[in-house]
């Protein structure tokens, strides 16, 4: 299923997803522009600013090594391996992310973004601490943009691309099912690959800590409504 659009228009422009955004795709360019090649690009800065399991400490020894071990926790969630990867971040993040931007402001959602995006590869890293396969992706940080949207829109509905064997149908899906099935694959996919954490090349435990983390997010920043007053 790739998301088109949703039924949901954000009441103000949404200056730090289209920020973000930009920013991806300018990281992506200078990554594809790098190297003498493409991949070697992308191979060099992932090696340098991706999330390498067994290169993080453990947080018991920051005192002693200091932040810069930990850098690549947010580094990585602005670098991206291929087109494909950066496009389909990208759609995410436009399509959801406007409106938890909306619900949240523009400063607490780029500190929600921030957060659930360190907190997605820190349970990468959890997961596969032996791992030396560089991670790189803003997987963690839009799925904790998908995990606050679950919450706060549930009732929205999905414009929908849905691939069904040889069949291509759009439908409007709502938003709680989409989402609920979106999850439900990352943990199955999580579970399959913990056996054989040097084979997989999708952070499957980014995405559903970051969903999760997002989901909870929204509840401890999303500002307070206040109670109508009864005069």
């Amino acid at each position: 299923m790739i998301p088109l659009r949703d039924t949901i228009r954000s009441r103000r422009f949404p200056w730090i997803t289209v920020l973000l955004i930009a920013i991806n795709v300018y990281v992506f360019y200078v990554e594809w522009t790098t190297g003498p090649t493409p991949a070697a690009g992308i191979g060099m800065l992932a090696e340098r600013y991706g999330v390498i399991p067994a290169s993080i400490p453990p947080l018991s020894l920051l005192p002693q090594v200091g932040p810069g071990p930990y850098l690549p926790l947010i580094t990585a969630m602005f670098l991206h391996g291929s087109p494909v990867h950066l496009l389909g971040n990208m759609l995410f993040l436009w399509v959801f992310g406007d409106n938890v931007e909306d619900r949240l402001g523009k400063g607490r959602f780029l500190l929600f973004y921030l957060l659930t995006g360190v907190l997605g590869n820190w349970a990468h890293v959890a997961a596969n601490p032996s791992s030396t396969i560089p991670t790189i992706g803003a997987s963690g940080a839009v799925a904790g943009v998908l995990g606050a949207y679950f919450l706060a829109f549930p009732r929205s509905r999905i414009i929908t691309l849905i691939f069904l064997f040889v069949f291509i149908t759009v439908a409007e899906v709502p938003a709680w099912v989409f989402l609920l099935v979106w999850f439900g694959l990352q943990v199955f996919n999580g579970l399959a690959a913990l056996g054989a954490p040097n084979v997989s090349l999708v952070a499957w435990w980014a995405h559903v800590a970051g969903f999760v983390a997002g989901a909870a997010g929204l509840l401890l920043l999303a500002p307070r409504r206040r109670a109508p007053r009864w005069l």
